[in-house]
C-alpha cells in the first residue's frame, strides 16, 4: 500500500459530545466530519468499534466483527419513529464530558428495547425489509454473534467457558433449543446490529462526501469471552473444558515493569493453515466493510508472539514463539488483494517483524513521545529526522498521556533532550502544537495527532492507561465549544504549509 501525503485526527465515537452521555454516530459525528474538512484533515481514526464488555476497553469485545451499541444515535431512532419523546422522560443526568459506562449499560439497553418492541410492533414500518435483506448478508457471523449474547443473557452474563456444558461446547441439539427458545432475544440482537451498521454506514457515506476516510482499528487478539472463541474454538488454545492453556500479553516494556497479562486466547495457527486462515479473511472481509485503512494492533504477534502460561499472575514468565504471519497474509491477499493496512510495530521489534512488515509493504508507526529518552537519543528511530517516508508518525496514541501531560510529568532528560532537539525550552501551554509541527514537517507519509493535542489538553484527557483499570480509562469526552472554526483553520494552515492539504473537496 502506497500512502500519499496527508494527515488526519485520531478520536474514538465515545468521545464526541452529544445529549445522551457518549458519543453516537449521529449529528455531532457530522459536525466533527465538518471540521475535519474545514481543517484540510484526509482521515478520521477510530479504535475498534466493537461491542464492549467488563472494562469498557474497545480492544477487548464480544465480537471481532459487530457494533457497538452504545454508539447508536437515539435522536435518528426518534426521527426514525422507534422512539418517543416519552421514552427520553426518565433520561439520566449524564456528564457531558465522561462517559458513565455502567449508567449507559443499563439505559441504552432499555431506549434500544423500546425500539425494538415498537417495531416488531410495527409491521409496516419500512425497515424491515432492509432488516431482512441485513440478516441474510451477514448471517456467517451474525448468527453465532446474536446467539452468543442471548445464552449470555439467559447464563447471568457468565462467560462461555463458565456455561453449561452443552451450551459451551456447541452441542447441536442444545444450540437447536436455545435457538428456538431464545429466538425473540436472538432477533432483538441482530436487531440493534442492523441500527448500528446502516448508521455507521450513512456516517461514512457522509465523510466520504466531504473527503474524509476513516482508518479503523483492529486488535489482533480477539477477548477470551467473545462469541469469536465460543464458536470457533478450534482456531485457538483452548483444552476441553473451554479455558484457554496460553493467553496473551507483552513482557515488561516502557509501560510496566511486570509487562500486560491481556488474558486474550492464543491462535492455533496450526489449525488456521489446515483450513486456508479463513477465519483471517473473513476477519479482515469485515473490517474492509468498515473503514478505509486498517491499522493492526500488535502488529509484530503475527510475526512471534509473547506466550504466557495459563493461568498467571502477570506476563514475566511468558516466552517468545513464532506465528504464521508470511503465510496468514499471503492467503488473505490472494482471497481479498491488495490490503490496505497500517501495522502498529511498536514495542520489541525484531528483524522478523520488519521482514514482514516490508515484504507486505506496510507502512509501519513512530510516536514522537518516545523519541527523546535515552542517552544519545540522535539515534532513536522516533525523532523527525529519522523517520521514513512509509510510515505513519502520531504525536501520542491512545495508550499516551497527551502530548501537554508528557511534558509536564517527562523526566529531566527527556525535557533537556527535546529542548536540545529544537533549540529552546518549550512553555507547557506551547509543547504539544510544537510536537503537532514537527510530526507535520517529517517525511512520514501520513501524520496523525489525537483530537486532545489540537485542543492543547493535559492529562486529564488522557484516553488510556495501560495495565490499569477503573473510571478513569476510555471515558474522555471533548467540549463541543472547544472544537471552533479559527482551530480547524489555523490547523488548516499547518496542513498547506507542510504539504498534507487534502485535494479532495
Amino acid at each position: 500500500m502506497t500512502l500519499h501525503r496527508s494527515s488526519g485526527i485520531l478520536l474514538h465515537p465515545t468521545s464526541l459530545p452529544g445529549s445522551y452521555g457518549i458519543g453516537e454516530l449521529g449529528l455531532q459525528a457530522r459536525h466533527f466530519i465538518d471540521w475535519l474538512a474545514q481543517a484540510g484533515q484526509t482521515y478520521w481514526q477510530v479504535m475498534p468499534l466493537g461491542p464492549t464488555g467488563y472494562g469498557d476497553s474497545p480492544y477487548q469485545a464480544f465480537s471481532a466483527f459487530a457494533g457497538n451499541p452504545y454508539l447508536i444515535d437515539l435522536a435518528t431512532l426518534k426521527e426514525e419513529k422507534l422512539l418517543s419523546d416519552a421514552d427520553f422522560a426518565a433520561m439520566p443526568d449524564f456528564d457531558p464530558f465522561k462517559v458513565d459506562f455502567g449508567v449507559q449499560y443499563v439505559w441504552r439497553h432499555q431506549m434500544l428495547d423500546r425500539a425494538y418492541a415498537k417495531f416488531v410492533f410495527d409491521s409496516t414500518h419500512e425497515l424491515h425489509r432492509e432488516f431482512e435483506y441485513f440478516k441474510a448478508a451477514e448471517a456467517s457471523w451474525l448468527d453465532d454473534y446474536a446467539l452468543f449474547m442471548a445464552l449470555k443473557n439467559a447464563f447471568g452474563g457468565l462467560p462461555w467457558n463458565a456455561w453449561e456444558s452443552g451450551a459451551r461446547d456447541r452441542d447441536p441439539q442444545v444450540l437447536s433449543q436455545a435457538t428456538e427458545r431464545l429466538a425473540a432475544q436472538i432477533d432483538r440482537v441482530k436487531f440493534v446490529q442492523f441500527l448500528f451498521f446502516r448508521q455507521w454506514t450513512a456516517l461514512r457515506q457522509y465523510a466520504r462526501e466531504r473527503g474524509i476516510q476513516v482508518i479503523g482499528d483492529i486488535p489482533i487478539f480477539v477477548a477470551l469471552d467473545s462469541s469469536d472463541a465460543w464458536a470457533n474454538r478450534d482456531q485457538f488454545s483452548f483444552d476441553d473444558q473451554g479455558q484457554p492453556t496460553v493467553v496473551a500479553g507483552v513482557p515488561p516494556d516502557y509501560f510496566s515493569e511486570t509487562g500486560q497479562l491481556w488474558g486474550n486466547p492464543l491462535y492455533n495457527w496450526d489449525a488456521m493453515q489446515k483450513d486456508g486462515f479463513q477465519w483471517w479473511i473473513k476477519r479482515f472481509q469485515g473490517s474492509l466493510k468498515l473503514y478505509d485503512l486498517i491499522r493492526v494492533d500488535h502488529f509484530r504477534g503475527f510475526a512471534g508472539y509473547w506466550e504466557i502460561p495459563f493461568p498467571a499472575v502477570n506476563a514475566i514468565q511468558g516466552r517468545w514463539v513464532p506465528a504464521l504471519g508470511h503465510q496468514m497474509f499471503e492467503a488473505v491477499f490472494a482471497a481479498l488483494g491488495d490490503l490496505p493496512i497500517i501495522a502498529e510495530d511498536l514495542g520489541v521489534i525484531t528483524p522478523d517483524v520488519e521482514k514482514l512488515r516490508d515484504d507486505f509493504h506496510f507502512p509501519g508507526m513512530a510516536v514522537l513521545q518516545f523519541a527523546f529518552g535515552g542517552g544519545d537519543f540522535s539515534v532513536n528511530a522516533f525523532l523527525p529526522e529519522n523517520l521514513k517516508e512509509n510510515q505513519v508518525v502520531y504525536t501520542g496514541t491512545h495508550d499516551n498521556d497527551t502530548s501537554r501531560g508528557w511534558w509536564v510529568n517527562a523526566a529531566p532528560e527527556e525535557r533537556r533532550n527535546f529542548s536540545q532537539h529544537v533549540q529552546h525550552d518549550p512553555a507547557e501551554e506551547a509543547f504539544a502544537g510544537q510536537l503537532t509541527r514537527l510530526a507535520f514537517q517529517s517525511r512520514a507519509a501520513l501524520a496523525v495527532v489525537p483530537l486532545q493535542d489540537v485542543l492543547n489538553l493535559g492529562s486529564e484527557a488522557r484516553m488510556n492507561l495501560p495495565g490499569t483499570t477503573g473510571d478513569h480509562n476510555w471515558t474522555w469526552r471533548y467540549n463541543p465549544a472547544t472544537l471552533m472554526p479559527s482551530l480547524a483553520d489555523s490547523l488548516r494552515v499547518l496542513t498547506e504549509q507542510t504539504g498534507r492539504l487534502s485535494s479532495r473537496p
